[in-house]
This record gives structure tokens, sequence and C-alpha cells, in this order.
């Protein structure tokens, strides 16, 4: 059975040019409409991607109005399409101000056949791209749930979503060990509401963010008049999330001393305040994070070996953002969504070279940076869509020399196209090696080659 073809709407109302742009695109299932009526109904009917509109048409085939009349109503019931305009009453000022009201592009009269042919696949193919984001964007938006709001269509954190799944319901302690800014909070409250404790509390503390002489009073809690300032007993966060999860971030800058007490409450369950005599008992689950070395903080003497061994029953290790094929882009459109309905509601999307930029570059930041990005340049654009330009991603120096290292550069590609193909096709071999271009074989090869997972 043949491929449908794809439907291209022409609304012209020159029957001579109508039958020349009819037969000029084999390759299209080709609509004609003469007028405002006539095209607004092959809109319903046909729901065309692509969109030629002559802004010319009758009953004002001198001027523009009943063009952009058109163009209005198309962008109001289906704003998705890619209308290419065409005029020759005052050419560029008529374009712009077509673009400016949702067209994608547009063509000068007298028609040159082949260029505006260039223009029409060209938006065939952006449409059809646009089409899949919006589809992935929708299936990881119903797949995530188990973990609440992970948004992700990679396939090394649906491993990661999978492990988490597997011991939220144990009584075992975990450790996520990730960079700064890949979602570690996230994963751990994704932990907790997966597992038996989620209808009891979820408390977070940042181990860094605490001077080390007030971290033991947040950690355990004080009794009234344990120090000056103590005017009244307080709960520790310990006992804060009695019966749910406590989340302890950069648990290496845990001093010493306070690494003890912490032990002692792993062991035996109980705790003491801060000048307090009395052993509380306290069922609280630690989950723990840390983009530190740990074994290398235990060779020095900084970290406790038993303590580690205490917290760390599963690790988990959190790949950074640019090992996460395609969930730059992803994430992008989540959070371009988010920050524009509270701050700058004009702003519709992205261009297609700031999507370009999100998915080429390296995010050292991960998704912290992504998220800090894309918030400031919903703020400072100008138009409804973020451009390359609003995102400053400026490449520095190390990295453009890194880049002139062939081989370095062709590895990276190379990593990089496979990992897109692998989240495309859910990790499928045989449609990875289809999208590729190569033979099975020969990306099983690459697979190990670069010690990549499927």
């Amino acid at each position: 059975m043949a491929a449908q073809k794809p439907i291209l709407l022409i609304v012209e109302d020159d029957e001579g040019l109508q039958a020349q742009l009819k037969w000029a695109y084999e390759d299209f299932e080709v609509v004609i409409a003469g007028d405002r009526e006539a095209a607004l109904a092959a809109l319903r009917a046909h729901e065309p991607a692509v969109v030629t509109l002559d802004l010319g048409l009758p009953p004002d085939p001198d001027g523009t109005r009943e063009g952009f009349a058109v163009l209005d109503a198309i962008m109001e019931l289906k704003p998705d399409t890619k209308v290419i305009v065409a005029s020759g009453h005052g050419a560029r000022e008529s374009a712009l101000q077509a673009i400016e009201r949702g067209a994608y592009d547009f063509y000068q009269k007298p028609v040159d056949i082949d260029a505006l042919g260039l223009i029409v696949r060209r938006a065939f193919n952006l449409h059809q791209i646009e089409a899949e984001n919006r589809r992935l964007a929708a299936r990881v938006g119903e797949e995530s749930t188990v973990l609440g709001n992970l948004i992700t269509a990679a396939p090394e954190m649906a491993k990661v979503a999978r492990t988490i799944e597997r011991v939220a319901n144990t009584a075992v302690s975990v450790m996520l060990l990730g960079a700064s800014g890949t979602g570690k909070e996230l994963l751990a409250r994704g932990l907790h509401d997966a597992s038996d404790r989620k209808d009891k509390a979820f408390v977070a503390l940042n181990c860094a963010a605490i001077p080390e002489t007030l971290l033991e009073a947040e950690l355990f809690g004080h009794e009234k008049g344990a120090f000056t300032g103590a005017v009244k007993t307080t709960e520790g966060k310990i006992e804060q999330a009695q019966g749910g999860t406590l989340f302890l971030d950069e648990v290496g800058d845990i001093p010493l001393p306070l690494q003890v007490k912490l032990l002692r409450f792993l062991q035996e369950r109980t705790i003491e305040r801060i000048g307090g005599r009395t052993a509380i008992a306290v069922d609280t689950r630690i989950v723990c994070a840390t983009h530190q070395d740990l074994e290398a903080m235990i060779e020095a003497g900084t970290f406790r070996e038993d303590l580690f061994y205490r917290l760390a029953e599963i690790v988990i290790k959190i790949p950074t953002l640019a090992e996460r094929a395609g969930d730059a882009v992803l994430l992008a459109k989540h959070f371009l969504t988010k920050f524009a309905a509270e701050m700058n509601p004009a702003v519709k999307g992205f261009a297609p070279d700031a999507l370009a930029a999100i998915d080429g570059w390296n995010w050292p930041g991960n998704v912290r940076e992504l998220e800090n990005r894309v918030k400031r340049a919903v703020i400072l654009a100008d138009g409804k869509l973020v451009v390359a330009d609003d995102l400053d991603l400026t490449e520095t120096e190390d990295e453009a020399t890194e880049a002139l290292n062939l081989k370095s550069a062709r590895e990276r590609a190379d990593r990089a196209m496979i990992r897109h193909a692998l989240a495309r096709s859910e990790g499928n071999i045989s449609t990875s090696a289809k999208l590729l271009g190569i033979s099975r074989p020969t990306l099983y090869d690459l697979l190990k080659q670069y010690d990549l997972q499927t």
C-alpha cells in the first residue's frame, strides 16, 4: 500500500497559477482554494500541515485585507499550521506583517516554482519535527508519573527511574550520586512518593548550606535552654520526618564528629536532642546525595567508611544532562511554558536556532543551568519566539580548542547521534540502526566501542 502523500493547501485565485502549482508538486496531495470560505472549509476538512496563501484574494484581489483575514483565521483554528504567504502588493511590508501575525515564511510574485518548493518542503519537515516533539513530550509526561515531576525520554534516566521504583518499598538506604543540578532532590522525592511512606513527611536538608555549628541542631533538634537562644524545645529534621523520608543533600559536608552521631542513629534508630538525656525512637528513612567522591574522602580520612556503607546500601548514579539525549529540549519546552505563563505570556515557543543551540550545548550546570537560562530568555525575549541570542550560549575558549581535536570531536558526535537515535526509538536497536543509516552489527560494534548501554 502506497504511503499517503502529505496535504498541501494552496489558496490562490488565479486559475492559471492554480494549475501550475498543482502539477508542480507531485509528491504532495494538492488541495486548491480560491477564496476565504473555500480555504477555511479545506482547512477544517483536510487539516493540512502547510498552506501557501496569496494575500490578494477576492473580493479584494488588489489589496491584502482578505488574505490577512484568512491568515488570522488559520492561526486561530490551527496555530501549528505553516503558512507561506505571497503578495505582489508592497511585498516586503506585507510579508513582515504576515510573519508578525504567525506566518511561517513568505515569497514574492512572480512565483519561482523551485524556490517555493524548497520553502514548502522545509515547512513540512519542521512541522513533522514539532509534531513529533509534542507527541514525545506528551508521552514522557504520562510515563514520568511514577516519579512525580520527572521529565525525560532518555534510556539512561529510564534506568534510574526503574531502579528507584524497585527499591522504593524496601528498607534499604539509598545514595544518589550525581553532579550539581542533575535533579537529585527531585529523584529523592520521587522515591518517597513511590514508597509506602508517601503519606508521611518528606523533609530535605542541604548539609552544605548549614554552618557546622548549627548542623547538629538542625538534624537532631535541641531542648529548651540547651544553649544561648534555645528558648523552646525544637525537633530536628530527623524527628520532623517521622514515618517518612529525610533527604540529606551534600552528605559529604557533614563534619566527622556529627558523622558519628548520624551513624549511631542509623544503627539504633534512636536520637538524643542537644541538651537532652532521653533516647527518642524515630522511624525515618534516610536518602542521601552528594557530588563528591566519598571513596576518596574515606581514603583521606574525612568521611567514615562505616557510615558510607550504612548510607550507600544502594548507590544510584545520575547521568548529566549532556548524557541524556533529547532531554534538554524536552525540559526547555517545559520550563518555557511554565515561565511564559508567569512572566511573559507573549512568548509561545523556541525559534529553530534556539532549539539547535539547546540541543548542542554541553550544559555543565545541568538541569539547574537550563532552567535559569530559559527563565532569563523568556524574560528578555522581544517576540513570540525565544531565539538563540536570548539564551546567551557562548562557546568557551577551552571548548573551541577541544573541538579542534578531530578524533575526540568525531567520538562526541558519534555518541550524541547514537544516544539521540536510542532515545527516539526507545532503545530499539533495529529502529536506531535505521535512523542512523547503518547496519545492526555496526551499531552493536559502536555501542561496545563507546561503552554505551541500551
